[in-house]
């Protein structure tokens, strides 16, 4: 029988056609059945629309299904793959604008810090319906993978309160893989150690990665038998590019002695030391790419991507279809482990799973991102052992974050979520507790339409507080700051005479 993988949030551009693409380049799953899902109409016809195309082109027997009825794409799945963001761009929006009124100045908003700490009090009620589902109607044993943020809080809940064996997938580890086998190609070519046209891949650098997702330490990289970790600081400051790109990344791995998977404005808003100062963020971010640390600078690239592709749909459906490939597969976990679970072709991943004493000096059942290994028996996760203390306790600080985001959005618990908020890194460096009270507050309003999970009675507690405090004027002042370094977000008119931001657009996730 064919494989039945059920995609949900399949109206994500950037992660529905890559993943089915990637499926489809293993002999085995040529006649998969895809089954397609999402709340919009209007984007799960699109999508579809391409990926049938893409499957047509390509000769392929595989078969593509669209619905809005999620219960329906989930029936019989053998895999359930969840690429959600719930409340999408437009709450997204608040994630960013509503913290930056309070001093949180933050690049991408999804994993932890204020946008985070609310996107998951969104995600995790919508998950859990979708772990009901999986377990009432997907095929016994079905594996969720999940790609949707907050990584961390999100695959928590499933595997706690969801009921279904959860995996959380993220491509960070890749990215920085790519940038260390850069790093020591030029070494190496300098050191006339290879030739000048030769090449450092990914698999002449040998690495392990252990952390928390977004929060990832390469504490082993190896080449041709040379421990080239304590090379790293040298090596990134050496090089033209990312001495200038990389400089919170580069300053971490100066005084932890540890290189981060995530890229530049991910982990400046995971600490308290690099955005707590809007005069000072400019000294460490760049504005070469919206990862590097823009202010909203995620929301920006996705805000413009979403209406390109809506604006642009017509010459995207016109285009000659890319072949599907080999040499075509993306680094994307997914179709890797599927595959191995299939056929027993072993893989080598970094995965996020519930810490069963893998990380020891991290909290048990917390979500830790480390190596694993997949074939026919399954998914299995090494021992690690402890994380150096600094990277420990670093990770430490967002895990108890997490856990309590992840308690307060199970139970709808406020002053569990306030207090996520006020032990949050950035935002405690940055708000005292007063702000922090009446932010959140603020938050529970204005996104309430997305909170099942919390009583109308709470939003309407948190509504009359502000109201009580603007009428004592005893309101904490706002900042009136666009924030440190934020950039135009570009209409469909203005893309359409850009071809590099027509390519980003392309790529980033419009989900």
């Amino acid at each position: 029988m064919p494989l039945k993988i059920a995609m949900i949030g399949a109206g994500s551009v950037g992660f529905t056609r890559r993943l089915m693409r990637d499926l489809l380049t293993v002999p085995e799953f040529a006649d998969t059945q895809f089954a397609l899902m999402d709340i919009s109409a209007r984007n799960l016809s699109m999508v579809a629309q391409l990926c049938q195309r893409d499957i047509e082109a390509n000769g392929l027997p595989a078969k593509i299904t669209a619905t809005l009825d999620r219960r329906e794409a989930i029936a019989d799945a053998d895999y359930v793959i969840s690429t959600i963001r719930q409340g999408g761009l437009r709450a997204f929006a608040l994630d960013i604008d509503i913290p930056l009124k309070y001093g949180v100045d933050q690049c991408v908003g999804d994993t932890i810090c204020a946008g985070g700490i609310m996107y998951g009090q969104r995600s995790i009620p919508a998950l859990l319906d979708i772990c009901r589902d999986i377990r009432q109607h997907a095929k016994p044993g079905a594996l969720f993978l999940n790609y949707s943020n907050p990584m961390a809080m999100n695959t928590w809940a499933c595997n706690r309160y969801g009921g279904v064996t959860t995996i959380g997938l993220c491509h960070g580890v890749q990215h920085g893989h790519e940038q260390i086998a850069e790093c020591i190609q030029r070494w190496a070519r300098a050191e006339g150690r290879i030739a000048a046209d030769e090449c450092v891949s990914l698999d002449d650098v040998d690495i392990v990665c252990a952390g928390i997702n977004h929060q990832t330490w390469y504490i082993k990289a190896q080449w041709r038998g040379l421990d080239m970790t304590p090379r790293l600081l040298d090596l990134f400051e050496a090089h033209p590019i990312f001495r200038e790109e990389e400089k919170v990344r580069i300053d971490v791995l100066r005084r932890f002695g540890y290189y981060s998977t995530e890229s530049n404005g991910h982990l400046s808003e995971y600490l308290p030391w690099y955005r707590k100062r809007p005069g000072e963020i400019k000294d460490w971010i760049s504005l070469n790419s919206w990862i590097l640390g823009e202010t909203g600078g995620y929301l920006r690239v996705c805000s413009e991507g979403r209406d390109w592709f809506e604006t642009d749909f017509p010459n995207w459906l016109a285009e000659a279809p890319p072949p599907i490939s080999a040499e075509s597969r993306s680094l994307e976990h997914g179709s890797y482990i599927i595959e191995a679970l299939e056929t027993g072709r072993g893989y080598r991943g970094h995965f996020n799973v519930p810490n069963r004493g893998y990380i020891s000096n991290l909290p048990a059942d917390c979500i830790v991102e480390i190596p694993g290994y997949v074939d026919k028996n399954g998914v299995n996760m090494p021992v690690i052992g402890d994380l150096p203390l600094a990277c420990a306790a670093t990770c430490s600080a967002s895990v108890r974050v997490q856990q309590m985001a992840m308690e307060a959005a199970v139970h709808g618990d406020v002053t569990l979520l306030k207090q996520a908020m006020l032990h949050d890194p950035l935002v405690g460096a940055v708000c005292n507790p007063e702000e922090v009270w009446q932010m959140t507050d603020e938050l529970l309003v204005a996104q309430a339409e997305w909170l099942p999970n919390y009583t109308a009675e709470a939003i309407q507690a948190a509504r009359l507080r502000l109201q009580e405090q603007e009428r004592r004027g005893s309101r904490v002042a706002l900042s009136q700051t666009a924030g440190a370094a934020r950039l135009h977000t570009r209409s469909a008119a203005e893309l359409a005479a850009d071809k590099l931001a027509q390519a980003t657009a392309r790529t980033s996730d419009k989900g």
